[in-house]
C-alpha cells in the first residue's frame, strides 16, 4: 500500500476529499486511545473522547500549520477534551480552532490535577510490576533486575551471576515474556492500552458518519 505523505493528505482533505480523513483517523487511533486510557478514563469514555477529538480536528484542519506533526497536534486536542471532561469546565472565551492550544500552551497542563492523576497511575503500575517481577523464578528475576532495573550491561550481569553472556540474553528474554504474562493477569489487552482493529473500525465509522450527517463544510 502506498503511504501518502501527511502534508499531501491534509491538503487533499482541505480541497474537498473528505473521505481521505479516514486515513488520518486510522493512523492516529492508537495514540489517542493511549492518551485517554493514561488519563484514567474507561474504554467507552475514551472512544467518545476520540470521536469528539477527530471531529474537532476535522473542523479545524485548515488551521493546522505543520509547525508540529499532525500526531502531536491531534494528541493535544485529545488532551484538551480529556481535561474538559475531567473538570466539567466550559471554556467560554476560547476561539474556535486549536492554534492557541497547540502553539502556545507548553506544557499544556502544567500544575494541573493531571500531575496527581499521573502520580497515582504511576504508583499503581509500579505496584503491579513489582508484584509481577516477584512471581517469576529467581534465576530469571535476578537477570531482569540486574539488566533492566540496575542498568548492568550483559558482561557485568554475567560476571555478577557467574553465568555466560549467552545465558544472560536468553534469561532476560524469557524473563520479559514471563513478566508480560504476569502483568496480563491484572490487565486485559484493552486495559494495557492496546487498540484493536474492531475498535478502530468503530471509531472510523462513527466519525465519518458524523461528518457526513452534520454536513460540515470543507475545513
Amino acid at each position: 500500500m502506498i503511504q501518502v505523505a501527511e502534508e499531501d493528505l491534509i491538503e487533499k482533505i482541505i480541497e474537498g476529499r473528505t473521505e481521505l480523513f479516514e486515513i488520518l483517523i486510522r493512523r492516529n487511533n492508537p495514540f489517542l486511545y493511549k492518551v485517554g486510557k493514561s488519563y484514567g478514563y474507561q474504554h467507552q469514555d475514551v472512544e467518545d473522547l476520540m470521536q469528539e477529538t477527530f471531529i474537532s480536528a476535522y473542523k479545524s484542519l485548515a488551521s493546522f500549520q505543520h509547525r508540529s506533526s499532525f500526531k502531536t497536534w491531534i494528541i493535544k486536542i485529545m488532551l484538551h477534551h480529556c481535561y474538559q471532561k475531567n473538570h466539567k469546565f466550559s471554556f467560554k472565551y476560547e476561539k474556535a480552532g486549536y492554534e492557541e492550544i497547540v502553539d502556545k500552551q507548553v506544557p499544556l497542563f502544567a500544575g494541573s490535577p493531571l500531575d496527581m492523576e499521573k502520580n497515582i497511575f504511576t504508583q499503581e503500575l509500579k505496584a503491579i510490576i513489582e508484584k509481577a517481577v516477584g512471581e517469576i523464578p529467581l534465576d530469571y528475576r535476578m537477570v531482569f533486575s540486574l539488566r533492566e532495573l540496575n542498568g548492568l550491561n550483559v558482561a557485568e550481569t554475567a560476571e555478577a551471576l557467574g553465568i555466560s553472556e549467552a545465558n544472560v540474553k536468553v534469561r532476560l528474554n524469557r524473563a520479559k515474556n514471563m513478566l508480560r504474562r504476569e502483568i496480563e493477569k491484572y490487565y486485559s489487552p484493552e486495559e494495557i492500552f492496546e487498540f484493536n482493529l474492531i475498535h478502530c473500525d468503530r471509531i472510523v465509522n462513527k466519525v465519518m458518519a458524523e461528518i457526513t450527517k452534520e454536513n460540515y463544510p470543507v475545513p
